[in-house]
């Protein structure tokens, strides 16, 4: 296929012309599945998510406008997707005052250390602690969003961040402890 600009793509994907969808999965696949191995308990389950949000892009491309981002509305899909995914796993939430929950700043947890390295420390929280952590942290929700997205209080989202938060910083800790120590060895 020759080279196409996106709008001619997407409005091939529209037509369900199957060499506009594959060029359009060809161009987003790798970035959108990064966002699905964000929200994914591993490998396998994010290519599933993947593949889910693809279908629904397709199902639903007639309806993006050519208003905005077209990559910010295919992540959004993806998100939701991944969020359905979670919810049907029925995890629990950990439902804490918020007033006793001591918040660590999210400048803190993250110098000095590679995003390799923290992105490999983020997949290490429990789920629902992974959950609100990127979906505020990185996806830029607040906590009325990200609660009303999950089905929680504002509150639960709240100390579920600040608990993820406190276990990053302290994952962080003894990474960097681990680094010195083989420095010094």
């Amino acid at each position: 296929m020759t080279n196409y600009n996106l709008e001619e793509i997407i409005k091939g994907c529209i037509s369900h012309k199957r060499e506009y969808q594959s060029k359009l999965y060809k161009l987003f696949s790798r970035k959108l599945f990064a966002v699905c191995y964000n929200y994914s308990k591993d490998y396998t389950e994010a290519e599933d998510t993947l593949h889910e949000g693809f279908m629904k892009i397709f199902s639903n491309i007639a309806q993006y406008s050519f208003k905005g981002s077209f990559e910010g509305w295919m992540r959004k899909i993806i998100v939701n997707t991944a969020l359905e995914k979670f919810r049907m796993q029925k995890h629990l939430f950990v439902d804490v005052d918020f007033e006793y929950t001591e918040d660590i700043g999210y400048d803190e947890i993250v110098s000095n250390i590679s995003a390799g390295d923290l992105m490999n420390i983020i997949d290490e929280l429990p789920p629902q602690y992974k959950l609100v952590f990127n979906l505020y942290a990185i996806e830029g929700y607040s906590h009325k969003e990200v609660g009303g997205m999950l089905n929680i209080t504002e509150g639960t989202s709240k100390s579920n961040l600040a608990r993820a938060r406190y276990i990053l910083k302290d994952k962080v800790e003894k990474h960097f402890s681990i680094k010195r120590l083989e420095l010094e060895n």
